[in-house]
């Protein structure tokens, strides 16, 4: 498969392994402003991936660092 077939690809959101901020914020009912703050207060997180200046969210880990996190 070619870069540009991988792009034009449509992966559900449900089904990536990692998350921008944008596509985060959509999924979990969170703004970015929230995210951002979230990563800014726990940079070292296990649900954050860095690349560059890219920041990606580990959909899985941080499902499960919410449900850990935030009990109702």
């Amino acid at each position: 498969m070619t870069q540009e077939q991988m792009r034009e690809r449509n992966i559900p959101i449900c089904e990536k392994y990692g998350l921008n901020i944008v596509e985060a914020s959509e999924y979990f009912g969170i703004g970015e402003t929230k995210l951002r703050e979230m990563i800014n207060e726990n940079p070292k997180a296990t649900y954050i991936l860095k690349n560059g200046k890219k920041t990606i969210i580990k959909r899985k880990q941080f499902e499960k660092y919410l449900d850990e996190q935030y009990v109702i």
